[in-house]
């Protein structure tokens, strides 16, 4: 056992050599460089296994090769960031500069609205509007379309696509991320490799609603290295995990920083062994920089300033309370950094693993990325996939989520079963009878009013948690909005269809309408197409407004909308021109009246239970609730044109929620009106 650090030392030092050969600077040798603190702590062993040591010398081997990407070097200077409010203008980050260095792991250190988050969002390209300064990417100027293939953001919310497993859900992003750029054994081994890096392999076949929280990290930044990043971004990433998690975690990324990647996230308040782990530290307070550059120095730096760390403190919690409680003191910290212009000496920096820092003057490295920029743009594709690939792929993962999600599915068949059996019940019978035609109506307005609310609740209750998915693999360019709107669409349709025959086929016979096979099958399309039109709307819904505000909104719209369909019942000749306008704008207009022609147009009188049966004839029926001048095919033509715009609404209403500057514009014009109210 005494000689494995000594191996160990080899086998890292081997790796670095070997995998970043063209990452050294220049007059750097090969040479072993020192353990890694997590693999020997206090000259004792930690719980690396010799498999665990083989596997971190061939970490991503496979990966480097297949999926080679350039080094990123991220410079920004004089970033300002202004939000609006309904108090006027805020500015959240002052003219704040800095430079995030290739195979190095950055650590943005601030209190609670430093604006570590905001800076985040602009380097990683989330948020673009009210935003000055100059960023660039290894001397160039940032081109955020090539700058999204060579970025991941992986946000604070660690959400995973449910009832998929491990293996599955990185096979659907090596796909996608991937696309014909590697065969599928080329995938295959750079998925087992990930897996293996990252400590998941033995959990390829656990789903994801059932991985710890730690294990549902390291799977988020699984997925993003699948097409082999030179630069992730991450929010928070220690949020909600215990201490030997988050220290798991950070190990990792130093590992995978290692190899030639930048990585950057935000900490909150990191012990002091986390602390350690970093190479670079950015420290914020205010929207200013008041540190950046090495962990080790950041308390010779405070005592530059007069204050001391005492030897038995945390610097990154002695940091937060000085900038915390004396403001001075943070206003110095950026003055005397230039607020992030001023970096402090390179040959003082203490680089892990004697590995120094890579400038992003380094000629070799230029030349990569003017060669890969070359590269991206002569093969102009903005996403590796083409649409219908991205529509099938999409499709595919949504048909399975869908079918092993057996517990919504029972109790919508529930749902089905026991309205249809009530309903019927209800109208038991009543089909053919002349003594109760109106109550036949109100067996059509009752089917409208199920598949209305029943099908306009559903994505108003579980799309706005959708979103959240969305956003994350939207803006780290997996597909594009169109394919997974499309593919959401398509994939709905399978189960509303047989779920809503069978609520169709149960009330229709228990009802004793006629057995005639077009009668039934004009009334399930005019069913149907209403249950999709209020999908549609209930998407719009989802889609712009959370759950707690689509819950209210929802009932608030369909509400006059159910009104206006039936107005005119018992006078429908003398119905006022406005309100025949005004009802054209209910797409429920539509569904009743193509439910109602249906059942009564063009069939012989009714059978007739009493001794004088007024509307026997059904087309004295018809012209009481206003329907005699309605034509079937113009009510399925209305049901298909409100279906195509609350679903073109819906996607808008999507494509907007994917920026993050949307509502905040929005909030501000909503407050700007209150206010001149």
């Amino acid at each position: 056992m005494s000689n494995i650090p000594l191996v160990r030392r080899a086998i890292v030092g081997a790796t670095l050599a070997h995998n970043a050969p063209g990452l050294q600077s220049p007059g750097q040798s090969n040479s072993p460089v020192e353990p890694d603190p997590m693999i020997v702590e206090g000259g004792q062993e930690s719980q690396w296994t010799p498999a665990a040591l083989e596997r971190v010398g061939s970490t991503l081997k496979a990966l480097n090769r297949m999926a080679k990407r350039p080094p990123v070097h991220l410079l920004f200077e004089d970033v300002n960031y202004t939000v609006s409010s309904h108090k006027g203008e805020q500015r959240i980050l002052q003219s704040v500069s800095g430079e995030f260095r290739s195979g190095e792991l950055t650590c943005i250190l601030g209190p609670s609205g430093a604006g570590k988050s905001t800076l985040l969002n602009i380097l990683a390209g989330y948020t673009l509007n009210g935003v000055t300064g100059r960023i660039s990417v290894n001397g160039h100027v940032r081109d955020m379309r090539v700058f999204k293939k060579l970025s991941s953001y992986i946000m604070q919310d660690d959400l995973l696509q449910p009832r998929l497993t491990v293996q599955e859900s990185m096979w659907i992003a090596a796909d996608l991320k991937l696309g014909k750029e590697l065969g599928k054994p080329e995938k295959e081994l750079i998925i087992e490799e990930i897996l293996q890096t990252l400590g998941l392999w033995d959990h390829r076949d656990t789903r994801s609603e059932k991985l710890s929280g730690g294990q549902s990290k390291r799977l988020t930044v699984a997925l993003e290295l699948v097409n082999n990043p030179p630069i992730i971004f991450l929010d928070e990433p220690t949020t909600g995990l215990d201490i030997v998690s988050i220290r798991q975690l950070v190990v990792l990324l130093r590992l995978l920083s290692r190899q030639g990647r930048t990585i950057i996230c935000t900490i909150h308040q990191p012990s002091a062994s986390l602390f350690a782990l970093f190479d670079r530290v950015y420290v914020m307070a205010r929207g200013m920089c008041c540190y950046q550059g090495a962990a080790p120095l950041l308390v010779p730096y405070l005592s530059e300033l007069g204050h001391t760390c005492p030897t038995t403190h945390n610097p990154a919690d002695f940091v937060l309370e000085t900038i915390i409680t004396d403001a001075e003191a943070a206003a110095q910290m950026s003055e005397l950094c230039q607020n992030g212009k001023l970096c402090r000496k390179l040959d003082r920096m203490l680089a892990r693993g004697g590995k120094k820092p890579i400038l992003h003057s380094d000629e070799s490295i230029q030349r990569i990325f003017v060669e890969h920029i070359a590269k991206e743009q002569m093969q102009k594709m903005e996403f590796p996939t083409t649409f219908f690939t991205q529509f099938y792929i999409l499709t595919k993962r949504m048909f399975i989520q869908n079918k092993r999600n057996l517990t919504t599915l029972w109790i919508q068949l529930a749902h089905h079963l026991t309205s249809a059996i009530l309903l019927g019940s209800i109208f038991f019978g009543i089909g053919n009878d002349g003594a109760y035609p109106v109550v036949n109506f109100k067996f059509c307005m009752s089917c409208l009013v199920f598949f209305m609310y029943t099908y306009i609740m559903i994505p108003i209750l579980l799309f706005p948690m959708e979103v959240h998915l969305l956003r994350r693999e939207y803006f780290n360019r997996w597909y594009s909005l169109k394919a997974y709107y499309a593919a959401l669409s398509f994939a709905t349709m399978p189960a509303m269809t047989l779920l809503g025959l069978i609520f169709l086929v149960i009330t229709y016979f228990m009802s004793g309408q006629l057995l005639e096979w077009e009668r039934f099958t004009l009334f399930s399309i005019s069913g149907l197409l209403t249950g999709i039109c209020s999908e549609g709307l209930g998407l719009a819904i989802g889609a712009a407004l959370s759950v707690t505000n689509g819950s209210i909104v929802g009932p608030s719209i369909v509400s006059p909308l159910l009104v206006l369909c039936c107005y005119g019942m018992g006078f429908g000749p003398y119905i006022e021109g406005t309100m025949r306008a005004l009802m054209s704008a209910s797409y429920l207009r539509y569904g009743l009246s193509g439910l109602t022609l249906s059942l009564f147009e063009n069939r012989r009188p009714m059978d007739c239970s009493l001794e004088f049966c007024l509307y026997s004839d059904s087309k004295l029926l018809l012209r009481d609730v206003g329907m005699t001048n309605d034509r079937y095919y113009i009510q399925i033509i209305g049901l298909l044109a409100f279906t195509f715009v609350y679903r073109l609404l819906a996607y808008f209403a999507l494509r907007y929620r994917m920026t993050a500057d949307f509502s905040n514009r929005f909030m501000c014009y909503i407050s700007k009106f209150l206010k001149h109210r």
